[in-house]
């Protein structure tokens, strides 16, 4: 009995302070409609700033906590919605999970900046005080930990029931114009919630971190978030009192299985999913996604190149490739195959994101099946490759079927918690097939050539990359590439029309993971050893980041995108310009949802003299626009974003016929 109430004790603290954290993540989300990444980084912001003004610069450890969490995190709170969040408030999911991940990342590396790594820790609050209770001691700190949990979730969901801020702060995520005639101010509303998210934040950062002392460590904080993901979703986003049961539970799980599971590396790895598990569940039991109706969501999107353009392009990247074998040091060679490595895998996302709309944050998983496969079988033989991506593609199905019923938000994060999943139970367990530690691989042996240099290999992914791009672009030009973005602008409409989103999805999710499988393989060979640390499911978030930022909707975007994440990954000093790079093109994603390569697109087809009107071509172009707005004007007024020749809404997304010219 005295061990079951130790445990007891232990999971009551550690889920009072995933319901701090969830609470935060509650209330940015039902007062603003968008869920926060970066919550998980904030709070481990939070924490080293603690840190440095209790233990670096000789504050008391209270005045710290009140400078912290009543000073430093609101005031960042209220600024990150007020320069960042609120310039893409009105965009999609796929945008604003975008922007609060570059957030992320950039909160990462500026910790890693500020605060080097070294000895950072923190003693616990009231160290000589507690009481006991049968056999158990319950420390003061763990006592402070649940009091505070209980009191600030009472507090705030008082405020929001029963106060005229916490009503408006609700009213705002309904109609803000509404909220704006009655006298309300929506954009005061959302500073507010953040401002408090923040601090909430921070609170369960510190407590965290006092509750545990040991070293403060950017990741592990870092993903306290997921679990107060999957805390947050017993509350389903808008329950504070579920949200906080939902939080016990998760923590009295941890603890009962910490002390009463088997110690096998099976059961570890189960362990640590167990937040995972909880949120999938959570995720599978939510009612069904209704489908909207009344509005189109197009999205303007880049032209979509004719075959000729397409093989002339692959053969320039060739000819690029075989350029940079000649002049490039072996080190930069082998760069420069890793990065288009990276671009298969960044271009996995394209049908999935850039044509169907779906979030996916476990195409890590799906490159590690790939890479994992050819490991196990040991082969150079290109079977292994294939194997790796109907392997990856079995995966990809796995994770659609069970999520057939969600939409946007919650079907990214059950893509989380799929990534979590096989990062802790089968990556880093080798009696389940994992890595374990690292596996050697072999390089790739084709029809009698074996390809052994770094040169070959290179020339071999940019081969394969220009054949799966070709595909990727044949792909969107037929009918079921169109379905792909109708699906995506309007499923009410195309379900009234017999299509059926459940077969496409599937179907689009199995191939983009048999694509990232493919990648996997191919970067396996090229390293020549891989491991568990190489496809943690951590590093799906910047993945996701960068592809968005440089093109999700074009096959340039994803060779973009490949090299930066190469670079993000090779280039350590250059990190910080291209953490600038990414946050800015992810806060004009509002504006330009095709990324760095879309604005690139429309310098080429709408030069300085055209868009001003100036020459006969441009002045051609600006009759013609205007004669097509006065004519199409209603049909134009029906879509609630453009669809006129480059754009993918009533024009060129509902309509699945011959005449869809536009890529998205």
């Amino acid at each position: 009995m005295n061990v079951f109430l130790t445990y007891t004790v232990l999971g009551l603290v550690i889920g009072a302070s995933y319901a701090i954290a969830a609470s935060g993540l509650v209330l940015t989300y039902a007062t603003t409609r968008i869920f926060n990444v970066a919550h998980g980084a904030t709070a481990m912001v939070m924490a080293f700033v603690y840190w440095e003004l209790a233990y670096n610069q000789g504050l008391s450890n209270w005045l710290a906590v009140l400078i912290v969490v009543f000073g430093v995190a609101p005031l960042f709170g209220a600024l990150l919605e007020r320069w960042v969040i609120r310039r893409v408030a009105d965009s999609g999911v796929g945008v604003t999970l975008v922007v609060t991940c570059a957030v992320l990342v950039g909160l990462i590396g500026a910790a890693e900046k500020v605060w080097p790594p070294g000895v950072h820790q923190v003693q616990q609050f009231f160290a000589g005080h507690g009481l006991t209770v049968g056999m158990v001691r319950i420390t003061g700190n763990e006592l402070l930990t649940v009091a505070l949990a209980v009191v600030t979730g009472a507090a705030l969901w008082a405020f929001l029931t029963f106060t005229r801020l916490g009503v408006a702060m609700r009213a705002a995520v309904d109609d803000k114009e509404l909220l704006a005639l009655h006298g309300g101010r929506p954009n005061l509303m959302s500073s507010i919630a953040w401002a408090m998210g923040s601090a909430l934040a921070a609170l369960a950062g510190i407590l965290l971190v006092s509750s545990q002392p040991s070293e403060l460590n950017y990741i592990s904080l870092t993903l306290l978030v997921v679990n107060s993901y999957a805390a947050a979703m017993a509350g389903r986003l808008t329950s504070l009192p579920r949200t906080f049961a939902g939080a016990l539970v998760l923590g009295l799980l941890n603890a009962y299985a910490s002390g009463y599971l088997w110690t096998g590396p099976g059961w570890t790895g189960f362990r640590e999913a167990i937040p995972a598990i909880f949120l999938l569940l959570m995720l599978l039991l939510m009612p069904q996604a209704q489908l909207r109706v009344g509005r189109l969501a197009g999205v303007p999107g880049v032209r979509t190149p004719e075959m000729r353009r397409v093989t002339l392009a692959s053969a320039l990247l060739l000819l690029a490739v075989v350029f940079g074998n000649s002049v490039l040091s072996e080190v930069n060679v082998n760069r420069m195959a890793l990065g288009l490595c990276f671009a298969i895998l960044a271009l996995s996302l394209v049908p999935l994101t850039g044509f169907s709309g779906y979030v996916s944050l476990a195409q890590f998983s799906f490159f590690g099946v790939g890479a994992l496969t050819v490991a196990k079988l040991h082969s150079s033989a290109p079977t292994a490759v294939l194997a790796g991506a109907v392997l990856a593609a079995v995966a990809g199905i796995l994770v659609a079927l069970p999520s057939l019923r969600l939409q946007g938000l919650y079907l990214a994060l059950s893509t989380i918690a799929f990534a979590q999943i096989m990062d802790t139970m089968v990556f880093q367990n080798p009696s389940l097939g994992g890595f374990g530690g690292s596996l050697t691989t072999k390089r790739l042996d084709m029809f009698g050539y074996r390809f052994t240099s770094d040169k070959a290999y290179a020339i071999l992914a940019a081969a394969v990359f220009c054949v799966l791009g070709a595909a990727v672009i044949v792909l969107r030009k037929g009918r079921y590439g169109r379905v792909l973005i109708a699906l995506r602008d309007s499923p009410a409409a195309c379900a009234t029309l017999g299509l059926n989103p459940r077969t496409a999805r599937v179907a689009v999710f199995g191939a983009s993971a048999a694509v990232a499988g493919l990648g996997g393989g191919l970067y396996a060979g090229l390293q020549n050893q891989v491991g568990s640390t190489n496809f943690q499911f951590f590093n799906s978030l910047p993945l996701l980041l960068i592809v968005v930022c440089a093109g999700v909707t074009s096959v340039s975007g994803a060779l973009l995108g490949g090299m930066l994440l190469m670079a993000l990954n090779s280039y350590p000093s250059a990190q910080a310009y291209l953490f600038l790079i990414l946050a800015v093109a992810a806060i004009g994603l509002g504006k330009q949802p095709n990324g760095i390569t879309g604005w690139l697109f429309s310098l080429r087809d709408n030069p300085l003299g055209a868009r001003l009107g100036i020459g006969s071509a441009g002045i051609a172009r600006g009759i013609a626009a205007r004669s097509v707005e006065s004519q199409g004007s209603g049909t134009r007024r029906s879509a609630s974003d453009g669809s006129g020749a480059g754009g993918s809404g009533a024009g060129g997304s509902v309509a699945v016929g011959e005449n869809a010219e536009v890529e998205a």
